[in-house]
């Protein structure tokens, strides 16, 4: 694939899968490291044009699964493919890949041009069209003004955008980014993100970014990976991933969560511990168990203890303010339920008085079921 500044195929945001759906497919993937197995991937497919970013915490496989693409961890079983062609066992240099790493790795005694053209020199492509590719690369950057500085005098975000810029200029089939915006500041992280999107899109390149920020994936991707213990968890979009999670993982994981774990009653309560929560559903058998989750964005909070009423297509229940601080857009607060269970609620609206009865109340359609089927439960 040529990079150019004119897009060649629609913007990933919406890309063609029909005409055009697979760039990368990974088939029963496993790898690790000294016997020990990290990576279980039965199947993964990047679209063409798409980002994708890898989420997870630590350990649980997201840089593995980006080293095995890259080709510098071999795997212990399984296959990768880029436009069709089989590259499992085709060294890191032969895959026509692009690389930024977390640190940025840019030669401190070479000019910005020179850090640019590193990738180009090694490829033995010819000077005068080096100096083309760099110069594309670093317009296409912002940097056209900074070809003879060198690393030292650049900002962490410039340093940023060389290295997308080093990784560009060679023109790759695929672009691998391993945590590259974890180096800068909340500020310069979050006008980097929107820089990195625009120049996606605007290229129609194809990038799978590992981060451990659920913002940052949120914000940036069209689809999602998230990873837990070595394993895809939930792959969809980052809207799905957050309003429906696969897994009570997912659901903590990514954003907040409280989580109604408990027994099923009669019309739609749940009893958490010496709690008896109306969660305002109808489709809980009474007496199994039952695992819910609540977004505490969806939480309103009200003075006094009124429950929503039976029947009622809403849920509730009464607790003491425990906490609760302004956070600049919102208020965080903390509802302590009896037997010790808490309740987070994130408001627009100047929660009650610390230490006074309040009734929390949702409505029934933000309750995510989690509750593992049957066959799961015995496992």
């Amino acid at each position: 694939m040529t990079t150019s500044p004119e897009p060649t195929r629609p913007a990933p945001g919406a890309p063609d899968a029909a005409a055009d759906p697979a760039h990368v497919v990974i088939e029963g993937l496993a790898a690790g490291y000294e016997g020990t197995r990290v990576l279980d991937v039965p199947e993964l497919t990047i679209r063409r044009g798409e980002f994708l970013s890898v989420l997870g915490p630590s350990g649980c496989g997201k840089t593995t699964l980006l080293n095995a693409l890259a080709g510098f961890v071999r795997p212990t079983r399984g296959r990768i493919s880029i436009d069709g062609a089989d590259v499992t066992d085709v060294p890191p240099h032969r895959r026509g890949l692009g690389l930024v790493f977390q640190n940025y790795a840019l030669f401190p005694h070479m000019t910005v041009a020179g850090n640019v053209a590193y990738g180009l020199k090694v490829r033995r492509v010819d000077r005068a069209e080096r100096r083309e590719r760099v110069a594309e690369a670093l317009r296409l950057v912002g940097l056209e003004g900074y070809a003879g500085r060198r690393p030292r005098q650049l900002s962490g975000g410039q340093q940023q955008r060389v290295a997308v810029a080093r990784a560009l200029a060679t023109r790759p089939a695929v672009l691998l980014l391993d945590e590259p915006l974890s180096n800068l500041d909340a500020k310069l992280r979050r006008e980097m993100r929107v820089e990195l999107r625009e120049l996606q899109q605007r290229l129609g390149i194809t990038m799978v970014f590992v981060t451990h920020d659920q913002e940052e994936a949120l914000s940036l991707s069209d689809r999602i990976a998230v990873l837990n213990g070595g394993r895809v968890e939930q792959l969809d979009t980052p809207e799905r991933v957050y309003r429906t999670p696969a897994s009570r993982f997912v659901a903590e994981f990514v954003g907040a969560a409280n989580i109604l774990d408990g027994v099923a009653a009669h019309n739609g309560e749940i009893r958490v511990g010496e709690t008896t929560v109306r969660t305002g559903r109808r489709d809980l058998p009474a007496g199994r168990p039952a695992v819910l989750a609540l977004r505490p964005e969806r939480v309103r909070l009200h003075p006094g203890g009124v429950p929503a009423p039976d029947g009622a297509a809403e849920g509730s229940v009464t607790g003491v303010l425990g906490y609760r601080a302004f956070v600049g857009d919102a208020w965080q607060a903390e509802v302590h339920l009896t037997g010790g269970a808490t309740l987070s609620a994130r408001t627009h609206a100047e929660p009650p008085p610390l230490g006074g009865e309040v009734t929390a109340h949702w409505a029934a359609e933000d309750v995510i079921d989690l509750t593992p089927a049957p066959a799961e439960e015995t496992r």
